[in-house]
């Protein structure tokens, strides 16, 4: 996926969960933030932010700019970060109808339809393969890292334990199910899930891995103003 226009700006503060302050061109701006998670490891003042420019194409936007991605100072040097949340969905829906994204237990090419409900969830993908085989995706965005570590969730998540819930149940009623962590950076050597901020995600993602769930996690290209599903990244869930 692609970005228009981007510019490089300061981050400053974040007052609060849509509107961040940034130093554009020495003038403090307020942005909308395209994450409403805590991203406290991320946001930090002085970082270098990168922002979607909606000159030209504001519609019923309030606010000109979209921050959509951030540098990270880390032991290995600076790494590229997508922020954007809706971005996992739109890379990972190129990565699946590309065939980069390799759904264990689906033959040929897959039929791809969005946001599909299925029981009291609605889940990301809904796919079906050359042989009728169906299945149900839930797609996770991923900016947490430490040490090349990747986890989630950032902050506690009841509707992500509810998501995982029915796609157990899914499974139990013959589609095939997977969650997929989309890794909004690349070069990460592991995938786990987040125990020390919520527990339950975690006793979750376990539980449904054994009752047939297949969870995957793939990491990203990241540029400025691009993002792309590059590669699986092995999971550790134990």
């Amino acid at each position: 996926m692609k970005y228009e226009k981007i510019i490089k700006a300061e981050f400053l503060e974040r007052p609060n969960r849509f509107v961040a302050i940034c130093n554009v061109w020495g003038e403090e701006v307020s942005v909308h933030v395209k994450n409403t998670g805590r991203c406290r490891e991320l946001l930090l003042p002085g970082a270098s932010v990168y922002l979607e420019d909606f000159e030209g194409r504001m519609g019923k936007r309030k606010l000109r700019y979209s921050l959509v991605g951030v540098e990270k100072e880390t032991p290995r040097g600076r790494l590229m970060i997508n922020m954007d949340s809706q971005a996992p969905n739109k890379a990972a829906a190129e990565a699946l109808e590309g065939g980069i994204i390799n759904l264990e237990g689906m033959r040929g090419k897959l039929k791809i339809k969005a946001e599909q409900t299925f029981g009291n969830s609605r889940f990301d993908f809904y796919a079906e393969d050359q042989y009728g085989q169906k299945a149900f995706i839930e797609i996770k965005g991923v900016t947490l890292e430490e040490n090349g570590i990747a986890s989630f969730p950032d902050a506690p998540t009841e509707r992500g334990v509810k998501h995982i819930r029915e796609l157990v149940k899914a499974a139990e009623e013959g589609y095939r199910a997977y969650i997929i962590f989309v890794i909004q950076m690349s070069g990460m050597k592991e995938f786990r899930p987040n125990d020390e901020t919520h527990r339950a995600f975690g006793d979750a993602l376990r539980e449904a891995d054994k009752k047939g769930v297949k969870i995957m996690a793939y990491g990203c290209a990241v540029g400025e103003d691009f993002m792309t599903v590059k590669e699986p990244v092995p999971v550790k869930i134990l």
